[in-house]
């Protein structure tokens, strides 16, 4: 596995890649799980559908409101510890929520806290990811690393609705949660055991592919990779604003297929629960597919086209054909053909999450973790936004109008992209130099260079 063939690098690098892309899959597979039991958790703990956007709002509350701090905390002390340290709080926290009951007092207030944790402990997986990605992979290749991470939010969201519901029609809605923390715990087991911080840690990395990661990354060093850059310089950057401009629209219209999607097709299309589990996999399917698809395209464009082309107008056009498909489906009466065109949206709406993370990680170099988690920020707090406001603009509107609105913020989120500068470089010439004696981590040796 070290190497293919003498001279030639092996794909440990790609290893890791999919292993990042499962633990990002349970991941979503543990946000989701409350989306497909809604129904019945909401008849069992009393609760209406404004107090159940009380719910989905509160996990993104909490996940939105650590994205920075969580990119800081794999920046400084590593993404490999960080993950695992995040696998064990939502596998906990998904038993826990199985054991709220009705006859719990106070069980609603519960429920909330423990979506906000839930959030606090998932918020680490992209902050991190985006560090090992900018540890493991080579600037040119990383539009398909990212992509196909992201595949993990497309297939543990789409595994969601087939797996919950057999779950809940065997033994009822609390039986989808304990099977669901059961697979955090396996994947973390996995994860400790193949992990590794850098390549220079991993013994199944030979010596060419360690030397094809570095030359790669030398090529594309910034001025000030050695030093973490202060909050203000991240917060006041113009292409940090724009990206995270975009990704709270991205968040927004992703997110309402996270949490009002399969109550749509069930309680408002009226389709029955195994058809709802069906149709309610597409829009996954679709960001599954799209992803790594985006970011294969984006690498491609990027070298033969540049920089802007492969990254901000692919994501661009995604993003504007995201919001085409979301303001024609709910117009469309049969529930199946809007389900699929819904899904056509999500997936298209995926084409442009790796130039996201790409960028991020190109802009923040050495804060790769801190630049992606304040970005990410954005995109949490458009779902804070969307879980919160869906059941009032359907109240008042009818359930036509919240897509509507989801595909007019796809459209906005496209413009922003149409201004970002690819080739800035966040920089900070009083960037944060390590302590003497701060070791990267895992590593034993100083931060390098």
């Amino acid at each position: 596995m070290a190497a293919s063939a003498e001279g030639r690098p092996g794909r440990v690098r790609w290893v890791m890649i999919v292993l990042v892309m499962a633990i990002a899959a349970v991941s979503y597979l543990d946000r989701s799980n409350i989306s497909i039991a809604a129904p019945f958790l909401r008849q069992d703990l009393g609760i209406d559908n404004k107090q159940l956007g009380l719910v989905f709002t509160a996990f993104s509350i909490g996940y939105a409101l650590t994205q920075p701090f969580a990119g800081r905390l794999a920046d400084r002390f590593g993404a490999r510890r960080a993950i695992a340290l995040g696998v064990v709080m939502w596998s906990l926290l998904t038993s826990a929520t199985a054991l709220i009951t009705p006859a719990l007092s106070g069980a609603f207030a519960i429920l909330l806290l423990v979506r906000v944790l839930l959030g606090v402990g998932e918020a680490i997986i992209f902050p991190a990811s985006n560090r090992l990605v900018a540890n493991w992979i080579p600037p040119r290749e990383r539009g398909l690393a990212n992509g196909l991470v992201f595949a993990g939010v497309g297939l543990g969201a789409g595994i969601a609705p087939p797996l919950i519901t057999a779950a809940i029609a065997a033994d009822g809605w609390r039986w989808g949660f304990w099977l669901c923390a059961a697979i955090g715990v396996a994947s973390l087991l996995v994860w400790l055991v193949v992990a590794r911080e850098r390549p220079e840690e991993h013994p199944w990395v030979g010596a060419a592919e360690r030397r094809h990661i570095e030359a790669g990354k030398v090529a594309n060093k910034a001025v000030n990779s050695n030093g973490i850059v202060r909050w203000g310089v991240v917060m006041r950057d113009r292409q940090v604003l724009l990206l995270t401009l975009s990704y709270f629209c991205f968040g927004y219209v992703a997110f309402i297929f996270f949490t009002w999607f399969f109550t749509y097709l069930s309680s408002v299309r009226g389709l029955d629960l195994k058809s709802s589990g069906l149709y309610g996999t597409l829009p996954f399917i679709g960001m599954a597919v799209a992803s790594p698809l985006g970011g294969l395209v984006s690498d491609m464009l990027s070298r033969t086209r540049g920089e802007w082309v492969g990254r901000c107008l692919v994501a661009s056009v995604g993003m504007f054909a995201a919001g085409g498909f979301l303001i024609v489906a709910p117009g469309v009466t049969d529930a199946r053909l809007a389900s699929v065109i819904l899904a056509c949206g999500s997936g298209a709406l995926y084409l442009a999450q790796s130039g996201f993370w790409t960028l991020s990680a190109n802009l923040g170099r050495a804060s790769a973790g801190s630049v992606s988690g304040f970005m990410n920020m954005g995109c949490q707090l458009g779902g804070v936004a969307v879980s919160f406001v869906t059941p009032y603009i359907a109240d008042a509107f009818g359930w036509s109008m919240p897509f509507v609105v989801t595909g007019l913020l796809a459209l906005a989120g496209g413009v922003a992209w149409l201004l970002v500068d690819p080739s800035a470089t966040l920089r900070d010439t009083d960037a944060f130099e390590p302590e003497v004696g701060l070791e990267a981590p895992g590593t034993g040796k100083p931060l390098p260079a």
